[in-house]
């Protein structure tokens, strides 16, 4: 389908509330800011468009400028956001200000109000690809899902299912003009050596490729709400008369598909991050230890401690950690 198809389509089964487009000013989200500008479904619900300034380049502020001309050229109220990168962390700048962009995302969305993300199914794709080679599970290698809940309101990425060549076709039929990050070439970043180097030998050999790999997520994302669902189930039974806490007893005994993300859950719950996949396996290894000791299993801003007979979560500042309410 082509990309106003596509939109179209998408915008009909999009729950009530206002639109919004995270616009970069890359190609990308210019085909999509521009796309949707033309479609009366999307103009009703008063598109706007959001660009985040992560001041982490040079030509940031000139971007941003892009962003405000284009922006009004279509007649689309901007917002532009400022992102404040934590560049000392240690899982990276590029993961750094991924984490500002969203969190400035959920700040200016309205309740109810829709983002749209431009990724495609190459954006997809590679996805899958980094999130297998990080031993994830089926959550992680169902990937981006269309539509899913973020602060006051959602994500939604409507072109997952549209190539990059179909985006770069919109782009020159329609005489975009868009600004181009030259940290997208540089193959020392995993996403782009996927993009650059490894993907387009896959297809060489595999044509169809790229497509495999979102099918297989479209089937991972499925068992992975299946699991997501009796992961609930079992959480709150091991949650008790104390939400704060699981009984750690009842944990070790679920079976090995569950464990692992009803503990993520429950870390979500209560505004925490997640363990990465050896936390967890330590945290398995000291609870079978000696009844006497006290397991401990620190990672990122979180302990968690086997106190008697439950499993309690501390911020590494000490303070207990009590789950958010629905």
């Amino acid at each position: 389908m082509t990309v106003l198809i596509t939109l179209q389509d998408g915008l009909a089964r999009l729950p009530s509330g206002a639109l919004a487009v995270a616009f970069s000013g890359g190609m990308d989200s210019s085909v999509l800011l521009h796309a949707l500008a033309r479609l009366p479904g999307a103009r009703t619900r008063g598109l706007r468009a959001i660009h985040v300034n992560h001041g982490l380049h040079a030509d940031s502020d000139r971007w941003a400028a892009h962003c405000r001309e284009s922006a009004a050229a279509l007649d689309v109220p901007l917002h532009i956001a400022a992102a404040q990168v934590d560049q000392g962390g240690s899982t990276g700048l590029e993961d750094a200000a991924r984490r500002a962009r969203f969190a400035a995302f959920a700040a200016a969305l309205q309740p109810g109000e829709i983002l749209a993300l431009a990724q495609h199914r190459g954006d997809q794709a590679e996805t899958v690809l980094l999130k297998l080679l990080r031993g994830a599970g089926p959550q992680g290698l169902g990937a981006m899902r269309g539509l899913r809940k973020h602060g006051n309101g959602y994500l939604w990425r409507p072109l997952l299912d549209v190539s990059r060549a179909m985006v770069f076709e919109y782009a020159q039929q329609n005489g975009l003009y868009w600004v181009d990050d030259p940290s997208n070439a540089q193959t020392h970043l995993s996403r782009n050596f996927l993009r650059h180097e490894i993907i387009p030998r896959l297809t060489q050999h595999w044509p169809h490729a790229e497509a495999a790999l979102v099918h297989s997520a479209t089937w991972l994302r499925a068992a992975a709400d299946y699991i997501d669902a009796q992961s609930a189930a079992a959480l709150a039974g091991l949650r008790g008369a104390e939400p704060a806490t699981l009984d750690w007893r009842g944990w070790l005994a679920l079976p090995d598909a569950l464990r692992d993300p009803v503990l993520r859950s429950w870390l979500r719950e209560c505004g925490l991050d997640e363990p990465a996949h050896f936390h967890v396996a330590e945290l398995e290894r000291q609870l079978l230890a000696a009844q006497d000791r006290t397991p401990c299993v620190a990672f990122e801003g979180t302990e968690l401690r086997r106190l008697r007979d439950r499993l309690c979560a501390f911020r590494r500042d000490g303070t207990r950690c009590v789950p958010r309410p629905d």
